[in-house]
């Protein structure tokens, strides 16, 4: 019996940045969804129902914090892991996202390893709790 794949969905409005984590997430067999807009998120988010998100907060449109935000008021999306990655590394941009929601606050520009590290203990501490 094999093991469902998670899903993670990357927000991230510089297309080489998204897909350098959409093949860092590929090799490490995640099933991977991207948009490149933050108006987009909150609907995959809720068209897909990732195991956990990935999310810029300098995005053009709408900040990633406000997005996240937003998918904290959506029933069945409170819970929903999300990792933020910036290149807004401040204490007070940590602890903004962090406020917002976030599970976890990354600077740019971030490892692989320490990416995927990150995202396997979050998202195995939401498989464990739930």
């Amino acid at each position: 019996m094999g093991i469902d794949r998670k899903t993670i969905l990357i927000v991230e409005d510089e297309p080489n940045v998204a897909e350098m984590f959409v093949e860092m997430f590929r090799v490490s067999d995640y099933e991977v969804y991207k948009c490149l807009t933050s108006s987009d998120a909150l609907e995959l988010a809720r068209q897909y129902q990732p195991d956990l998100i990935v999310m810029d907060v300098m995005m053009p449109e709408i900040s990633g914090l406000t997005v996240l935000q937003q998918i904290r008021a959506v029933a069945g999306l409170e819970t929903l892991p999300v990792i933020v990655v910036s290149s807004n590394a401040l204490p007070k941009d940590i602890q903004a996202g962090l406020d917002a929601g976030a599970m976890a606050y990354l600077a740019k520009p971030i490892s692989y390893p320490e990416l995927i590290y990150i995202v396997n203990e979050v998202i195995d501490r939401e498989s464990i709790e739930i």
